[in-house]
């Protein structure tokens, strides 16, 4: 039988990404940030959520997309990486799906302006869709997971 993976869909523009349910904790509306100095630019600040200092990453920001305005619907994702708990904004977050593993490309070098190495790989849905698969090692790589979890603190 083949794998299939439980995949949580948000938008950034018009551009449709998917991160694994088990490595997402929670999606929560926007919230107040506080700024950190000395952070990459991406790197919005933190928020408190419930007890947890957890840094915020404007994921337009990190791939070089144009900022936007928050709206109702902007999303901070909350996401497990290496012990570690980062919060990514994203315009929306709307779908939990499932997707065969083996539906799963390699990425092209640059999909939607996002470097190859942030991607895992490209889905392409039953429906025609094409969800760009994050891989949340190289979004967070090891020197600025370093960083942020300075501002953890």
């Amino acid at each position: 039988m083949e794998e299939e993976l439980k995949v949580i869909v948000f938008k950034l523009g018009t551009e449709e990404y998917g991160i694994e349910v088990d490595k997402v904790q929670t999606i929560e509306r926007m919230m107040p940030i506080t700024r950190v100095p000395k952070t990459l630019s991406f790197v919005k600040g933190v928020i408190n959520l419930r007890g947890v200092v957890i840094p915020v990453i404007d994921l337009r920001g990190r791939f070089s997309l144009a900022e936007t305005e928050y709206t109702d619907q902007t999303r901070i994702v909350i996401v497990g990486v290496d012990d570690m708990q980062v919060g990514f904004i994203v315009d929306s977050a709307n779908d939990v799906i499932d997707i065969k593993s083996s539906s799963i490309d390699t990425p092209p070098e640059v999909v939607g302006g996002v470097k190859a190495r942030y991607l895992r790989g490209v889905a392409k849905l039953d429906d025609g869709r094409l969800l760009i698969m994050l891989n949340l090692n190289e979004v967070l790589n090891k020197s600025e997971i370093v960083q942020l979890e300075s501002v953890e603190g």
